[in-house]
């Protein structure tokens, strides 16, 4: 990715009024001694998972020994031993099932399947359904509920249809549950049984037989994803491998081939880079999740910090000129500035939040006590400036809804000093080129001991940070991944003085909002 060339060719198109401070994070490719990986794999997946772990083996030179068998029992025995590296079930309650008992960390989603009554070709028992089922002349097949995920599946949808307790009982008597997907396909090959409950994909698998979907089994969608196991001693070399399992050029391309009905994933790069845009009041939380993020994955994060009008203005410029480096995902100081670009932008959650403050020298000696007070002559206060940070487009809205934008704005006011990103508001209070600041109240946390902060009594001093990742990003789910990691990071956000949300909520929409401007010219 030729990121920083175009970097340069954006600092020679884009005019600023202050000069842009880019805060690139950079950490070199993570290795560790990869050794042998241990892959537990439900049966159902042997046939694509077999190929890709050849081709990897081959490739990178790292040894995958993979064990197979029903999810089930597969997930027993990693809570058992409680050693390993990576877990793909059937289906995803079995991945849900690893993370509630502490066993799995990240999660990545591979493909879908849905259950379908497996005949051998041609139907020489003609079975149209679920009903069929239940004839004497029909022997069938099952998964163990307990033992395989076909079977869990199933039984929840036969429950789920009233077929469940009739199609138990004729199995019990002259037909077989079996522990795997595979042990059921081979049984209707080999004629041992005339049907079986399989998953769509592995009918492909099988020549010899042919698929039957039914309405009450077309009801369930089963979701297969690959987890790293928290028992991995080498988490960042089996996130490499599941990313190449996971990868649409890859390993999914082995699963299409398959039949396997995949996800987008992401493009194949053995080390991937991400080109994070954050908003400058983010800084002190974010930066530390990324720091381990880069660690344990054995990615670069490149992170450009600054105002949000500045990031957007740059985005807008990328798109326009059809430059490379649009960043991967985003993290505005407030959804304000998300919706300036909310269309190149998905699956937005609000993270934290935090307010606007009035930052004054330690013992407030103007004596402000209210945001009134910064109109009295001889009061000298420094903004953000709206059309290139969040912290000046929020400030003119708050004091507009205060009434006192006009009074503090005028030309020739007590404005002494619009600044293009939160981050240089504080330092004007304690070198004492102003005397107050209308600032996040985050940013005045590293100064608190040359410091008094005055709350603002209004309900628009309100700024929520939403995180978005890009349409175009060729690595969404290593953005989710990164997401994921933030959304977790509630100790980082609260240490640097935010509220954390946690991303339970999504960003709300808006329409890409004009810049207030400040009707006066720059002192």
């Amino acid at each position: 990715m030729s990121f920083r060339p175009r970097i340069a060719v954006l600092f020679a198109l884009l005019i600023a009024p202050a000069v842009i401070s880019l805060g690139w994070s950079f950490l070199g490719r993570a290795r560790d001694d990869a050794g042998e990986l241990m892959f537990y794999c439900a049966a159902g997946m042997r046939h694509p998972v077999d190929e890709i772990v050849q081709r990897y083996e081959e490739e990178h030179g790292v040894r995958v020994r993979v064990e197979y068998g029903g999810s089930n029992d597969l997930l027993s025995r990693i809570q058992a031993a409680q050693v390993g590296d990576l877990f793909l079930a059937g289906d995803d309650s079995y991945t849900r099932l690893a993370r509630e008992k502490g066993l799995a960390a990240e999660t990545i989603p591979v493909a879908t399947m849905r259950p379908v009554i497996a005949v051998p070709k041609g139907n020489p028992k003609k079975v149209r359904g679920v009903a069929d089922l239940l004839r004497g002349d029909v022997r069938t097949a099952l998964g163990n509920p307990d033992q395989a995920a076909v079977g869990k599946t199933a039984r929840a949808l036969l429950e789920d249809s009233g077929h469940w307790s009739d199609v138990e009982s004729r199995i019990r008597r002259d037909g077989v549950f079996t522990a795997t997907v595979n042990d059921i396909a081979n049984a209707v090959k080999i004629g041992s049984v005339d049907a079986g409950v399989v998953w769509d994909t592995t009918v492909a698998q099988y020549p010899e037989l042919e698929a039957i979907r039914t309405p009450e089994l077309d009801a369930g969608t089963a979701r297969i994803e690959i987890s790293v196991l928290t028992s991995s001693e080498r988490p960042t070399a089996a996130l490499r491998f599941a990313r190449y399992l996971t990868a649409r050029d890859k390993g999914l391309e082995v699963f299409r081939e398959k039949h396997f009905e995949t996800v987008e994933g992401d493009q194949w790069v053995e080390t991937p880079q991400l080109v994070f845009y954050i908003g400058s009041v983010n800084r002190g939380a974010v930066q530390p999740v990324i720091d381990r993020f880069q660690r344990r994955e054995g990615v670069e994060v490149f992170t450009n910090y600054n105002g949000c009008g500045i990031l957007t203005a740059d985005m807008r410029l990328i798109r326009d000129q059809k430059l490379t480096g649009f960043p991967d995902t985003y993290m505005a100081c407030d959804v304000h500035y998300l919706n300036v670009v909310r269309e190149q932008f998905q699956e937005a959650r609000n993270v934290s939040d935090t307010e606007i403050v009035i930052a004054v020298a330690k013992g407030n000696p103007k004596g402000i006590r209210t945001l009134a007070d910064l109109t009295r002559p001889g009061v000298r206060v420094v903004i953000g400036e709206p059309s290139q940070c969040t912290i000046g487009v929020l400030t003119v809205n708050l004091l507009r809804a205060e009434g006192l934008e006009q009074e503090l704005l005028k030309v020739g006011g007590n404005v002494v000093a619009r600044k293009p990103s939160s981050a240089m508001l504080v330092p004007d209070v304690t070198t004492g080129a102003a005397d107050a600041a209308l600032a996040f109240a985050t940013d005045t946390r590293a100064e608190s001991d040359k410091l008094d902060v005055i709350r603002i009594e209004s309900r628009a001093v309100k700024a929520i940070q939403p995180f978005a990742i890009a349409r175009s990003s060729d690595h969404k789910e290593l953005s989710r991944r990164l997401y994921r990691a933030i959304s977790e990071a509630r100790g980082d956000f609260e240490k640097a003085g935010f509220h954390f949300r946690g991303g339970d909520e999504p960003a709300a929409p808006g329409a890409a909002p004009a810049a207030p401007t400040i009707r006066s010219e720059a002192p």
